[in-house]
C-alpha cells in the first residue's frame, strides 16, 4: 500500500469523498447485512465499483465480511467508533428529511 493510499485510508474526505462510497455505507447502515447482490441492488451500483469500495471499506474497517462458502455478507462495523459516529449521523440526517 502506498502513502497516499494509507492516508485516504485515515482521512474523513477518503471515506465521504465518493458518492459511491457512501451509497455503500448508507445502505448497510440501513438495512444491516447485505449481500452484494442486495448492494448492488439498493445502490444502483455496478459490480465492479461496488466490490472496489467494499474492499476500501473492509480496509478502512468500517465494514466487516463473513463468508458462507461462495456466499459474502457484508455489515457494518458498529463496533469500530468511526464507524458509529458516522452511522449516527446517517440517521440524524435521513430522520430529518
Amino acid at each position: 500500500m502506498v502513502i497516499d493510499e494509507i492516508k485516504e485510508i485515515n482521512s474523513i474526505e477518503g471515506i465521504l469523498g465518493s458518492k459511491a462510497r457512501m451509497k455503500i455505507i448508507k445502505a448497510l447502515v440501513l438495512n444491516g447485512e447485505l449481500n452484494i447482490s442486495k448492494i448492488i441492488s439498493k445502490t444502483h451500483l455496478n459490480h465492479t465499483i461496488v466490490l472496489k469500495h467494499l474492499d476500501f471499506l473492509k480496509s478502512c474497517d468500517l465494514i466487516q465480511e463473513k463468508k458462507f462458502g461462495r456466499i459474502r455478507i457484508y455489515r457494518y462495523k458498529i463496533e469500530n467508533v468511526k464507524a458509529r459516529s458516522l452511522k449516527k449521523f446517517i440517521e440524524i440526517w435521513e430522520s430529518s428529511f
